[in-house]
Parts: C-alpha cells; sequence; structure tokens
C-alpha cells in the first residue's frame, strides 16, 4: 500500500483536515453493518506481531461478538494513522511512537486494546539488530557512519536503535538511517546495500537462516518488557461507535490470550499472510501478547522519544490508552 504520510509535518497536517471534518467513516454503530454484523476494515503490517488478529478471526471470536474484519497492510504505523483518521480503516495497528507523535500534535486517535511487548530477553526477542555474517561490525557503538535501515524514519526503531548505540557507548547522531520495508531488508543485508537492520520477525528469522546474526535487542534496550505496539481507531470513531469498539477490545483480548498459549498455531496463521517459508517460520522467536500494556515502559519511551526530537510536546499517555 502507498505510503499516505510520513512524520511530524504529516500528521500536523492531517491533524488540521480533521479538525475541518475530514473523515470517511463516520456515523453510528450500524454503519458498514449487513446483517447483524458489523464490517471493520483494519490497518496492519504484514508481520508476526499481527497475528493474533488473523488467529482470532480464524477461532470465531470477533464473529460471536457481531463483526466481521477486513485487513489492509502497510508499511508502518506512520502510514496507518492518517489511514484511521480520515476513515480509511476504523482500526489500526500502531507502534507505540507513531500513536505518541500523532496525540502530541492533537491528531485525534485513541489506544483501545494492546497489540505487543518484547519478551525483555537480550538475544532472545522478536526484534534485534542486525549484520551479516562476515560483517565485522560486533557491537551497536560500531554502527557511527554505517548504514542502518529502519522501516520508518523518526518512529520508534530508530529510538531504539539509537538506545543500543548509545547504551554501547558510540554517538547515534553519526548512524546513516535509511528507509526500507521489513521484508525488504533481508536481501539489502545480504547484498551488501546497507551495513545493518534493525528488524522484527519473520524478517529476522530470514536474515538468521541466510548466516546473519544480532548484535542488539533495542526493545530490550529501552525498557524490560516494552508495549511496543497497540490496537487503535479515531476519537471520532470511538465517540459515535462505542458498543464497535467495546466488542473489538473484547475480541482482540480473546484472541491476544489465545495466541500468548498457542504458539503453534500462530506460526500456522502466520503463513497465510506472509510469504515465510515453514523452515524459516520455525525459527521464528514470537513477542509476547498480554492483554494490558505496560505503562511504565510506554513512559520510557515516551522520554527517548521527546530527547530524539519526535514529539513538540510530551504525549499525554492518560488521553491516548485505554
Amino acid at each position: 500500500m502507498r505510503r499516505l504520510f510520513v512524520g511530524l509535518t504529516a500528521v500536523s497536517v492531517l491533524a488540521a483536515a480533521t479538525a475541518c471534518g475530514s473523515s470517511g467513516s463516520g456515523g453510528s454503530d450500524d454503519a458498514g453493518s449487513s446483517g447483524g454484523t458489523t464490517e471493520v476494515e483494519v490497518g496492519l503490517i504484514p508481520i508476526v506481531d499481527v497475528a493474533p488478529l488473523y488467529l482470532g478471526q480464524k477461532k470465531g471470536f470477533f464473529e460471536k461478538r457481531g463483526l466481521k474484519l477486513s485487513f489492509s497492510s502497510a508499511q508502518g504505523g506512520a502510514a496507518i494513522v492518517p489511514g484511521v483518521v480520515s476513515g480509511q480503516f476504523e482500526f489500526g495497528f500502531s507502534n507505540m511512537t507513531s500513536l505518541m507523535i500523532a496525540q502530541s500534535n492533537n491528531v485525534p486517535v485513541k489506544a483501545v486494546a494492546n497489540g505487543i511487548a518484547s519478551t525483555g530477553v537480550v538475544g532472545e526477542d522478536f526484534e534485534a539488530l542486525t549484520v551479516k555474517g562476515d560483517s565485522p561490525i560486533t557491537s551497536a557503538k560500531e554502527l557511527e557512519g554505517k548504514k542502518v535501515a529502519i522501516n520508518t524514519l523518526k518512529n520508534i526503531n530508530e529510538t531504539a536503535v539509537r538506545a543500543s548505540v548509545g547504551a554501547a557507548g558510540g554517538d547515534p547522531d553519526k548512524v546513516d538511517f535509511v528507509e526500507l520495508a521489513f521484508d525488504q531488508m533481508p536481501a539489502a543485508l545480504d547484498g551488501g546495500r546497507i551495513d545493518a537492520a534493525m528488524v522484527v520477525e519473520p524478517a529476522l528469522a530470514t536474515i538468521k537462516n541466510q548466516g546473519g546474526r544480532e548484535i542488539a535487542s533495542p526493545m530490550v534496550d529501552i525498557a524490560p518488557k516494552l508495549t511496543v505496539a497497540m490496537y487503535f481507531t479515531s476519537t471520532r470513531y470511538a465517540q459515535e461507535n462505542p458498543e464497535v469498539v467495546k466488542k473489538f477490545q473484547e475480541a482482540t483480548a480473546e484472541s491476544l490470550a489465545y495466541a500468548d498459549t498457542h504458539p503453534d498455531e500462530v506460526r500456522e496463521i502466520v503463513t497465510t499472510y506472509t510469504k515465510i517459508p515453514a523452515d524459516v517460520l520455525a525459527k521464528v522467536t514470537l513477542p509476547k501478547w498480554p492483554v494490558e500494556p505496560n505503562r511504565s515502559s510506554l513512559i520510557a519511551l515516551g522520554k527517548l522519544g521527546y530527547a530524539d526530537g519526535l514529539f513538540k510536546r510530551s504525549p499525554d499517555l492518560d488521553a491516548l490508552l485505554p
């Protein structure tokens, strides 16, 4: 899907448009419903993180609450936020930095359900800062002057890499960040077009399968068991469709709990929306899917994002979180 908007300028423009009444999905609880079923579109990134929603749809957790989900893919949360606010999607999946950027710029978003969390274990997380197997780079400090791929500039993965570089004694300002979709990173790394890649599963397993290795676990460096992403909607949709939002919250919570205790089914469902080979999928490190967000970890993430200049003002977590 085409990147809709990127960065702070984009969300500021979007906020102005929204204030003027720009929305394509406003209405009532009956909007998009058919025969007692409400159809909602969810903007997602095609990565392991969102497996619970696909699994919950398959298990009937949403159907029994009168919801039918359709999914649209995007490169990152920075593209999904404007899609939700403009009414292209009723709900979306986004990393917490994108949501905090939006909230701090008065973009009307509201987190409604937890998404994923880091395992909190260095070297055993669903994300990692990786290099080619024969690379001379052994630590994040050595990324000064090197080309490092992240899926979205000025967002959570840049903050995470900067945290790891700083923790290792390096200067994050000397890193050359380049934007690249997760599924393009393994080939770019293997071909020597980048020096390192900040990846999540299943791209992490693909890189390991081609001989790459980890040099840091940036999400763990931010905070233990970091809440990385959540599902959200627009404040307008939440106000006009409270029952739909409640049903989505309940079904998502059930889906998260089920996914967290059924890893084999998670791996199986991932094959339905990614092209990851079965042998690679077996090596994928799954994230954690707690039902509730870790507020203290989000405070830490917000402080780092503020220090990196991502926010005009400190995000209001009370207003953003459910």
